[in-house]
């Protein structure tokens, strides 16, 4: 259940954010920020700037522009399509999933979003020692925060984008930072993350009323994704020994009943390890404020339009619809299957429901975070942007699945390979399989369709080439390559750093 909301209470520029349980913090006005960080002398302070630090995380749903998480990876994988009206509807995402996209017409909001989380963590870590009516594990923790927040927002940038400025203490006039190459950033996110993580100052899960917070398990888990994408085999040890430190602890484990993680009821429940909190309740996002507190548009963009005599659903836009291979992978006694993606051919019946196609569809829809009916309850700003859908960046499934992995990459044990990898199956309703590295990708596929992790594991597998050639998709006209590992940088971005920035071959 969701306990922690992260709420905007001034524009992108400012830093100073309220946060919620059940009480609000007082906040004043941008207006009272000091420029030489005096403001940030105690830890009432400190708090409103580490609270900053998860705001942007809200924003990429849509910050102008459509560029939610799960879509925009799902979109390169062979998972799902844009969709829309047309390929001119949100040309960027059409661009991106035919392996396309352009200087000038890629998701370059997610870049402003990333740097700007980066900016947060790091007024964090400039001032926390300001602060004397805080104590020294007080601090430690804000810092763990701060840092493994940062370390999130480079990470992003890494995967999309590779050759990155790179920074730990904000930059000042002329705001100009060499760019490093992927690899650089790649040992910097490790070596942090490893330090962090060490220092033991996070506690494993959030007490209850703290959901949301940084955890040391999310901390280790966004160190596994970045050592597996690199596949960095000398650091697998290490992120094996974090994998099993989350399982030992017995702070989280699978839900038994796949299909309710995907229900207000299932957010926070004992398989999430981090999500991004959304809230309809009071919701005030608008088109006109899109970044102040409230809910998510992402349901609503890829909901199924006109859809009518639905009881389950809201309709939407039309916008991702979900291949046919999708939904033909898996068994058909798998309970994972109708709980993921919804059959409208057979949905239909049962319910009596149509809708009216739009661009690429397929009859099939990403059931996870389609808009449920009463999904935007409580909202006092515009219906459409306020639904109450949290994003899953990381569950207890992938621990399994990452700890099984990197046991067989380490010729670690076989048979607690085998245990993990049985986990995952028997929660689905299926028969054991002999475990192995393209056994447990394919569970990963299964049990992570439409969160956005299918793209990343065709590329660190190199499997991409084979897989996501040109015809993987309906439209897709363009096959991916290892020069398409990175997105175009931002051709705003390229002329604003002076030459600092040389872009990336696409």
């Amino acid at each position: 259940m969701k306990k922690l909301m992260i709420i905007s209470c001034i524009a992108l520029s400012a830093v100073c954010l309220n946060s919620c349980t059940d009480n609000f913090l007082t906040v004043d006005s941008a207006s009272s920020l000091l420029a030489d960080g005096t403001y940030y002398n105690s830890k009432a302070h400190l708090t409103e700037a580490l609270v900053a630090t998860y705001d942007p995380l809200k924003w990429y749903d849509y910050f102008y522009s459509y560029e939610s998480l799960p879509f925009v990876a799902d979109i390169m994988s062979e998972d799902v399509m844009t969709g829309g009206s047309d390929e001119n509807d949100c040309l960027y995402l059409h661009k991106i999933a035919n392996f396309s996209a352009l200087p000038t017409s890629v998701c370059s909001q997610s870049w402003t979003i990333c740097y700007s989380g980066i900016n947060r963590s790091n007024i964090v870590l400039e001032y926390i020692n300001n602060a004397a009516d805080m104590t020294d594990a007080e601090k430690a923790e804000y810092t763990a925060e701060a840092t493994v927040m940062r370390s999130w927002y480079y990470t992003l940038l890494w995967k999309y984008w590779g050759n990155i400025p790179y920074y730990e203490k904000n930059l000042t006039t002329p705001y100009l930072c060499p760019q490093s190459g992927h690899d650089d950033v790649y040992a910097k996110i490790a070596t942090t993350l490893e330090s962090i993580i060490d220092a033991n100052s996070l506690p494993m899960k959030s007490e209850s009323g703290s959901e949301g917070h940084v955890t040391k398990a999310m901390a280790e888990m966004l160190y596994a994704d970045v050592v597996m994408y690199q596949k960095d085999a000398t650091r697998y040890p290490t992120a094996l020994k974090y994998m099993k430190e989350i399982i030992s602890s017995a702070k989280y484990d699978l839900v038994s009943d796949f299909s309710s993680l995907w229900e207000s009821s299932g957010e926070w429940c004992k398989e999430s390890i981090f999500e991004i909190n959304y809230t309809s309740t009071s919701g005030a996002r608008s088109w006109g404020s899109p970044l102040t507190s409230g809910g998510t548009v992402y349901p609503k963009q890829i909901g199924i339009n006109s859809l009518s005599g639905s009881s389950d659903f809201n309709g939407g836009w039309g916008f991702e619809p979900v291949s046919e291979s999708a939904y033909t992978l898996f068994d058909s006694n798998d309970k994972r299957r109708d709980a993921s993606i919804l059959n409208f051919a057979t949905y239909s019946v049962t319910n009596g429901a149509t809708y009216s196609p739009r661009y690429e569809d397929t009859g099939y829809f990403l059931r996870k975070y389609l808009p449920r009916l009463s999904g935007n309850s409580g909202y006092t700003g515009d219906a459409d942007l306020n639904y109450n859908n949290n994003v899953r960046l990381y569950r207890y499934a992938e621990t399994l699945l990452n700890a099984a992995e990197l046991l067989l990459a380490t010729s670690g044990s076989t048979s607690e390979a085998q245990g993990y990898l049985d986990q995952v199956r028997t929660r689905a309703g299926l028969a054991s399989i002999t475990v192995s590295i393209d056994n447990i990708l394919n569970e990963r596929h299964k049990e992570f369709v439409g969160e956005g992790k299918r793209y990343w594991d065709l590329v660190r597998s190199g499997k991409a080439a084979s897989v996501l050639v040109a015809s993987s998709t309906t439209t897709r006209k363009v096959g991916w390559a290892e020069s398409k590992k990175y997105l175009p940088i931002p051709q705003s971005e390229i002329d604003a750093s002076q030459g600092t920035l040389i872009q990336n071959n696409y």
